[in-house]
């Protein structure tokens, strides 16, 4: 019997579903596009949420061999040195497609693959520190991200990135993923301590994960509804808060369990609050770009 080519430890540790999660900043950037060439809007979506993305989740798997339950896998299978080999070519190959969107999108493909190896890899690992880690992530899976994909589906030049239309929501996603972050690391406190890496959910504690992210996603909240109300219009700012409520309603009533037992800040309310604000921002985006004005 033929073996696959790609094994099914290697196949669950790209995550390739948890790409979904990661969705909303790529739409983000669409919904608030003035013009978007739909042709490399495409080839972006294709290159990192199927290639670039599932490259960084196996390259973090191969050297954090986790063996209890990670982002998007409850029962983690062990891992082989293919994975490594696997997300290499990931990466590669995501890179070839950004080159066919525009060489800027390729450099910051190129940028952000270096990046999301310095988090993971023994010789840096951005991940042991608090702070660095949290920064890393945000910026990078935020406001990077945001800004390479509006520069390649609007075809802007790279200096009219920087005016404030176009930078404050860029902003608004990091500081989005400042503040939800946090929640993602909340049941790995064991496993993190066993390796050496002191996320900022452990630096903070299960209540303190839980207080800083509300007063964060509070405050990204205001922020979002403050650029839509300056820069669309009012209606748009009250339907971004009404469709967060559901992520609220979940939160809080996850948060009162968790005060009363420490054990509910598991893999599976995590892993709910993860889809559930994916779902309520995918929407949210998709219906403010067929809607807006």
């Amino acid at each position: 019997m033929l073996r696959p080519f790609i094994s099914p430890s290697t196949l669950q540790h790209l995550r390739i579903p948890f790409s979904f999660f990661l969705l909303p900043v790529y739409l983000f950037a669409l919904s608030v596009s003035p013009t978007i060439d739909w042709t490399k809007a495409l080839l972006a979506f294709v290159a990192l949420h199927l290639f670039v993305y599932p490259a960084s989740n196996g390259f973090n798997s191969y050297y954090d061999k986790d063996e209890k339950s990670i982002g998007g896998i409850e029962k983690p299978l062990p891992v082989s040195k293919q994975l490594l080999h696997i997300s290499l070519i990931f990466d590669l190959i995501g890179l070839n497609i950004s080159f066919l969107v525009s060489w800027e999108f390729a450099l910051a493909i190129l940028i952000y693959g270096l990046v999301s190896k310095a988090y993971s890899h023994p010789v840096i690992r951005l991940k042991k520190y608090p702070i660095s880690s949290l920064l890393t992530i945000a910026i990078f899976q935020g406001g990077f991200i945001f800004l390479a994909t509006y520069q390649c589906v609007n075809q802007v030049a790279v200096n009219q990135l920087f005016e404030i239309p176009i930078l404050l929501p860029a902003c608004l996603s990091s500081l989005m993923l400042l503040g939800s972050y946090p929640m993602t690391q909340i049941y790995q406190h064991e496993e993190d301590s066993k390796r050496g890496d002191r996320t900022m959910s452990l630096l903070l504690g299960i209540k303190g994960t839980f207080l800083y992210t509300m007063t964060v996603f509070g405050a990204s909240t205001a922020g979002f509804a403050y650029f839509y109300y300056t820069y669309f219009e009012v209606k748009s700012a009250i339907l971004f808060v009404v469709s967060l409520t559901p992520v609220l309603i979940f939160f809080f009533s996850w948060f009162l369990k968790t005060i009363k037992n420490e054990t509910k800040a598991d893999f599976k309310h995590t892993m709910r609050l993860n889809m559930l604000s994916a779902i309520c921002l995918n929407i949210f985006y998709l219906l403010f770009y067929w809607l807006r004005p």
